[in-house]
């Protein structure tokens, strides 16, 4: 039997003290027999995430190596454990998110027995707080999150993005690794989108099980999907064009709304922006169907809105106001 190539999981965190043991708990329950260990690119934590690391560090059963992120961002951060890995294959982890027990055997299965570069499962969510789940059940309508099969796929197939992802070291190191964008996120997709301009493929697998916990309040949630639409104008600005077009979705809706609002208030013409709204509450309606109860209903439609306005302004702000290239 050929030995099992060694592993290194990538863990960027900072003030992870709420998620970093349930993290890791599923992470020392790995089903992996080959040779694994995790390395954490720590960016300064003030809430006991690196007592709690040393500590899990000293219990053994799971090999931990902490290094510092003098940057604190997650990009060089892991770029930093990279370059520090002697492991054949790279599997980025998220402290928000735990694993099933054969997360990294499927992940490298999944890798060795394609001819891709890089591959991954789905985003899975599942939230602790009423706000929290709304925004789960949110994550897996269409008419909320969008049709990316990151999301909704429900057998193995090429994507264009994988929720966190395993590829090998030396794929990662002959890129050039993730780029430090401006807003400081999109750096994965930023890094499949470029392998994938090159002709090589994402593999798309959900039978690569993971949980990850969405935000669990509003304004975590409208900052989150910020970024997002803010680090989509950051990867137009550095590869020339859209990874895809769902981004286009969320920014014509917040310019039409702005334009049909301007258009009403300077010449009372208001039926564009009512009929505009109507169509977007009608849609957001139907993505809140998703649950069962009225309550719930109306958590997933207010988590629906917030995602459709915070990554649409987001993404007009980042066009609007252009921070400049990845440093890195």
């Amino acid at each position: 039997m050929p030995e099992l190539p060694s592993v290194s999981l990538l863990l960027p965190v900072l003030n992870e003290i709420e998620n970093i043991d349930g993290c890791l708990e599923s992470v020392a329950g790995q089903d992996y027999p080959g040779s694994l260990e995790v390395l954490v690119a720590e960016g300064g934590s003030t809430d006991g995430t690196v007592e709690r690391l040393a500590e899990r560090a000293r219990e053994g059963g799971l090999r931990i190596r902490v290094i510092s992120n003098p940057e604190r961002r997650q990009s060089p951060g892991l770029n930093l454990l990279a370059a520090e890995s002697a492991a054949e294959i790279l599997i980025r982890i998220d402290a928000h998110t735990t694993y099933a027990t054969d997360y990294v055997s499927k992940s490298v299965e999944a890798l060795l027995s394609s001819d891709a570069v890089a591959a991954g499962g789905r985003l899975d969510a599942e939230g602790t707080t009423p706000f929290g789940k709304a925004v789960a059940l949110a994550m897996r309508s269409r008419l909320a999150i969008g049709p990316g099969v990151f999301h909704h796929a429900e057998a193995p197939l090429e994507a264009d993005t994988v929720y966190l992802g395993a590829f090998r070291r030396s794929d990662f190191l002959e890129s050039g690794g993730y780029r430090n964008l401006p807003h400081g996120v999109a750096e994965d997709a930023d890094l499949y989108y470029r392998w994938r301009a090159a002709g090589r493929t994402i593999l798309l697998d959900p039978a690569i099980n993971s949980t990850y916990l969405p935000r669990q309040s509003v304004r975590s949630l409208f900052r989150q999907f910020y970024r997002y639409g803010a680090g989509k104008a950051d990867m137009l600005y550095a590869n020339g064009r859209w990874p895809s077009l769902r981004p286009l979705a969320p920014l014509l809706l917040i310019t039409a709304l702005i334009a049909t609002f301007l258009l009403a208030a300077v010449t009372g013409i208001r039926w564009p922006f009512w009929s505009l709204l109507a169509i977007w509450v009608v849609a957001l309606l139907m993505a809140a169907r998703i649950a069962r109860r009225p309550l719930e209903r109306l958590r997933v439609f207010l988590a629906a809105a917030i995602m459709h306005v915070a990554y649409g302004v987001g993404l007009l702000k980042g066009l609007l106001w252009r921070k400049g290239l990845p440093t890195g």
